[in-house]
């Protein structure tokens, strides 16, 4: 089973799309607040290059930036 984590933001209206997203097809993700985790902010934006929530993790090694339903839905 794919593990999903998502660096997201409170404010973020893509993050709340894609948590929608997700919840709809049931599929288990783990949110972490980068406005609170100063070490996963770092962590998308230095090493995985990224400046726009939310950035979705898959497995460790699968990552994109956004709402991406076309990425999210391998995962349904």
């Amino acid at each position: 089973m794919t593990t999903l984590t998502i660096y997201s933001t409170p404010v973020c209206q893509q993050c709340k799309a894609t948590y929608r997203f997700l919840d709809t097809r049931n599929i288990d993700y783990t949110i972490v607040d980068v406005t609170e985790n100063p070490s996963a902010r770092e962590y998308i934006t230095e090493e995985l290059g990224y400046s726009q929530a939310p950035v979705v993790v898959a497995d460790d090694h699968d990552h994109w930036s956004g709402f991406r339903p076309d990425q999210l839905m391998r995962f349904a």
